[in-house]
């Protein structure tokens, strides 16, 4: 297997997830031909000022509205606070695209090109907009350079069955907080991930190898149904791909099987 012109793959952590980077990264250098690095948190070795205004601008405002951001000062405060302590941060939808050329300007100058290959973990939910339905969807990543992977996106952007929204609202309602999981998973007919997923470190293996194959190849997600590079809309079909074999379809099994 080659992967052309890229000569390296650097993987940011996002600490306060469950994700494991260490792991991914492991995953990683049995199937790409490039050595595979992993630094900490993106945001704290690059935030400053400057970023929290970016964050500030790239919010999403409303889900029907294609305008978004504000400077306004206690929004780009909250921004601050949220890169200094990502624990508070949260309920917040960004504009993916917005956010990555935010990061793509602090990535290092003599890491810029193509043949470094970043993917940088986030505790954000990311979306991009829609033409086709004018509205907001929040994503699991987005593909260029950086990559960038929403681990808050991999629970919430894939829809899951009806059932488990009814039934989150019936506990909500009965107790005024969010059910545990197997809670959930019992009273809800199917397979579907939830925060804090013990599989979670599983599940973003594909979504990160997304991000290296796209600057590697120029190629976007796969059409086949069950390729860990597909990009599913549900939850069973995220299930099917980045859990059950095989990993690849038969034409990405010759590059990464």
């Amino acid at each position: 297997m080659v992967m052309a012109d890229l000569d390296s793959v650097v993987l940011s952590r996002a600490p306060t997830t469950v994700a494991d980077a260490d792991e991914i990264a492991d995953w990683l250098r049995d199937r790409v031909d490039a050595p595979v690095t992993v630094r900490n948190r993106f945001l704290e070795r690059h935030g400053d000022d400057d970023l929290a205004a970016a964050f500030a601008r790239a919010r999403v405002l409303s889900p029907h509205e294609r305008e978004t951001g504000t400077e306004m000062l206690g929004i780009v405060r909250y921004e601050e606070r949220a890169l200094d302590d990502p624990e508070r941060e949260g309920g917040v939808l960004y504009d993916g695209l917005a956010v990555q050329r935010a990061l793509n300007a602090r990535l290092p100058a003599d890491e810029r090109g193509l043949d470094t290959a970043h993917v940088i973990l986030l505790d954000r939910a990311l979306g991009t907009w829609g033409d086709h339905d004018a509205r907001w969807h929040k994503r699991v990543n987005v593909l260029g350079q950086p990559g960038l992977v929403s681990v808050p996106g991999l629970y919430e952007a894939p829809a899951k069955p009806e059932q488990y929204y009814k039934e989150k609202q019936r506990h909500a309602m009965l107790s005024g907080d969010t059910p545990p999981r197997e809670v959930l998973e019992s009273g809800v007919e199917g397979e579907f991930l939830v925060d804090d997923d013990p599989r979670t470190t599983e599940v973003l293996k594909g979504y990160v190898l997304q991000a290296v194959h796209a600057l590697a190849t120029g190629e976007g997600f796969c059409e086949q149904a069950g390729c860990r590079l597909s990009n599913p809309h549900r939850h069973p079909g995220v299930i099917e791909a980045q859990l059950r074999d095989p990993e690849f379809c038969d034409a990405h099994a010759e590059r990464y099987g």
